[in-house]
């Protein structure tokens, strides 16, 4: 069976991308488009890993890294942050709420967003 993401982030353009490719490489796909929406999908869908973006509407994705991080079966779940910001205070923040890894959007490409995948939770 295929490993499910969840991938939470606002932009449209470069949810479909990382949509497209994560369906490419074989596995099943669930998005979001705020923090709020992927807490309810995170709970239902029960992903093997998140793609979180932090600067969102309704919830931002220090407050999702929270709400999973209080939740006894969500928080095991590998989380890479997506995000424009690389400040070494938001990276320090995020890795002390459980993020696994992280990536800036204007940096990578989709080739090392799948790399970060596998590493986390393999094909």
């Amino acid at each position: 069976m295929a490993k499910k993401i969840l991938i939470i982030e606002d932009e449209k353009v470069l949810l479909d991308l990382l949509e497209k490719r994560m369906r490419a490489e074989g596995y099943d796909v669930a998005v979001a488009l705020d923090g709020e929406n992927g807490i309810q999908k995170a709970e239902e869908y029960k992903p093997d890993l998140i793609l979180l973006d932090i600067v969102m509407p309704k919830k931002d994705g220090f407050e999702v890294m929270e709400e999973l991080a209080a939740d006894q079966e969500l928080k095991k779940i590998p989380v890479i942050i997506v995000s424009n910001s690389g400040q070494p205070v938001e990276i320090e923040r995020v890795k002390k709420l459980g993020a696994r890894d992280w990536l800036v959007k204007t940096e990578f490409d989709p080739k090392e967003v799948v790399d970060k995948v596998v590493a986390q939770i393999g094909k």
